[in-house]
């Protein structure tokens, strides 16, 4: 059911407070606001695990109004830990069967809030920069919900790809396929794992701490290191296996948590953003073609473009035009090369879906 009459409020970090009305679940909850621009796709988004430990703004009005649809999700459920919204939708209407948001919100623990003013709240975001949030429904006293949000560490230094990663090893994939990919899951989207089994690849999954050793004995043809949430700089122990990877010189390809560990691992280092990139319509230039891509994004840190420039075995490939940040990079010594972005999102156009091609490309100069 929707809770249209329960008062909910979101407290942010420096005190600024919005309230509204209850969506999802009834309850509390914290963790890091983001906005992201995308006029489509919430769906895709909610169940996005880059975007686990985070409270969501959606920067356009309408939510819900499509319903939840089953094969529109990236995981196996939402990872977001909050939403903020202004028109949250009771009813959905599509073609095909769907249910609401409502229901599915509440299916899996998202607390939510609406009737917000968005607008208000994604500028003074892009002001004042990323900062922990709570949002309840269950109490408006705000003494009370800023002594829990004192109590929430800050996104940077938080190690989050261990609460996404697998536990276990599977495949996907027929066996018999022309490739054989290893693929660390630092928090996959599902389309990763589509996108490369159409490029006739068998994909064995591996959790995100899995040893230099153990993935050399599945014999891959290449290495996938997948998109995830979190501070990359934490994950050490993965960084050193990814540099034994390197090393190896299997072609490897990275995509957003997977290309800061690749850069990590080559001695560069990243910085938390202010904002971040979080939409479907961010331009990136391919400085190799001189093409331009329109690309989906999500993604709260960057890597140092000024140690990428000098470091003399990387070439930058990439970079987005809003704001000149890094955005792709290869080696050039080795066959690996990774980028900041979402290849396989589907946000209407395919510009970068190439980069799949790349990477089979790459494995067959092996």
């Amino acid at each position: 059911m929707q809770h249209t009459q329960t008062p909910a409020v979101i407290l942010l970090k420096d005190g600024t407070v919005f309230k509204g009305l209850a969506c999802g679940k009834i309850g509390t909850t914290t963790g890091e606001i983001a906005f992201n621009t995308g006029m489509t796709g919430y769906q895709e988004i909610f169940t996005d695990p880059s975007y686990s430990g985070q409270i969501v703004v959606m920067a356009t009005a309408h939510i819900g109004n499509y319903g939840v649809e089953a094969s529109e999700i990236e995981s196996e459920g939402c990872k977001i830990k909050g939403l903020v919204t202004k028109k949250f939708s009771a009813v959905n209407s599509r073609y095909r069967e769907t249910d609401t948001l409502q229901n599915y919100l509440e299916q899996d623990d998202v607390v939510g809030i609406m009737d917000v003013d968005t607008r208000a709240l994604v500028r003074h975001i892009r002001d004042n920069g990323a900062q922990n949030a709570i949002i309840s429904s269950e109490t408006t006293d705000l003494e009370v919900l800023k002594a829990q949000l004192e109590k929430i560490p800050s996104m940077k230094g938080m190690e989050l790809a261990s609460q996404v990663s697998t536990k276990e090893t599977y495949t996907v994939g027929e066996e018999s396929a022309k490739y054989k990919v290893a693929l660390l899951d630092f928090g996959v989207k599902k389309n990763i794992i589509r996108s490369l089994v159409e490029r006739d690849c068998f994909v064995k999954v591996f959790p995100y701490n899995t040893s230099f050793e153990e993935l050399k004995s599945f014999s891959p043809d290449g290495i996938m290191l997948s998109n995830g949430p979190g501070d990359p700089e934490p994950l050490t122990e993965v960084i050193d296996t990814v540099g034994k990877l390197v090393e190896a010189d299997y072609p490897i390809f990275g995509i957003c948590l997977g290309h800061q560990i690749l850069a990590l691992s080559q001695g560069l280092t990243t910085e938390k953003m202010y904002n971040g990139h979080r939409g479907i319509n961010h331009p990136i230039k391919n400085l190799i073609s001189g093409k331009s891509e329109i690309t989906s994004q999500n993604h709260g840190f960057v890597v140092k473009m000024e140690e990428a420039i000098a470091n003399e075995n990387i070439t930058v490939t990439h970079q987005h035009l809003n704001d000149e940040t890094l955005a792709g990079i290869a080696l050039k010594n080795k066959n690996a090369f990774s980028v900041q972005y979402h290849p396989e999102s589907s946000p209407g156009p395919h510009d970068s879906r190439y980069l799949f091609d790349q990477f089979i490309e790459n494995i067959n100069k092996n």
